[in-house]
């Protein structure tokens, strides 16, 4: 009995199989068989245009088609001031005043550095810590000003001479 159970199930899936494989032909035979598209003027009944199509053409074209205007759509909007109307990106004016108000608060925060350091001076002067010969609000600003194109970096006659001391240590080792 359990032979003719296996044989049984057997059977049903080379049933199924061959369904399966005549769907598969069916489906193929209609995206590949080919068709006509006739344009006629229809008062004369003349051919103005004939297109010989499959199925499978139709979807490759149609494709191809989407994926172009997809591409053509993202680009006309990511690079092109479009993009201000799509909620999420921010205006060009927007990110002009960004910048400015950054570079605003930036000089103000110099500045509140600068007048934390003569505050603290002051405050050291009138402590009796620092003599006031010493306060000078100007040497506070040029502190934070340090051009270092204008700074001296030639090397002095000393540095010069421990540099050929150093060099000829280098050597002999």
């Amino acid at each position: 009995m359990q032979s003719k159970a296996i044989f049984f199930i057997f059977v049903n899936q080379t049933e199924s199989m061959s369904e399966k494989r005549l769907k598969r032909q069916k489906i193929k035979k209609k995206l590949f068989s080919k068709n006509r598209l006739v344009i006629l003027n229809e008062d004369t009944f003349e051919e103005m245009f004939s297109l010989r199509l499959t199925l499978m053409n139709v979807f490759v074209v149609a494709t191809i088609g989407a994926v172009l205007i997809i591409f053509v759509t993202t680009y006309i909007i990511a690079f092109t001031p479009l993009r201000e109307y799509i909620p999420g990106y921010a205006s060009t004016d927007l990110k002009k005043k960004a910048v400015e108000l950054t570079l605003k608060s930036d000089s103000l925060e110099q500045a509140m550095k600068r007048n934390n350091q003569y505050v603290e001076s002051i405050k050291k002067v009138l402590n009796g810590d620092l003599e006031y010969a010493k306060l000078n609000i100007d040497s506070i600003i040029v502190a934070e000003k340090i051009d270092p194109e204008a700074a001296d970096l030639q090397p002095s006659e000393n540095e010069l001479e421990l540099r050929k001391e150093v060099e000829s240590k280098t050597k002999k080792n």
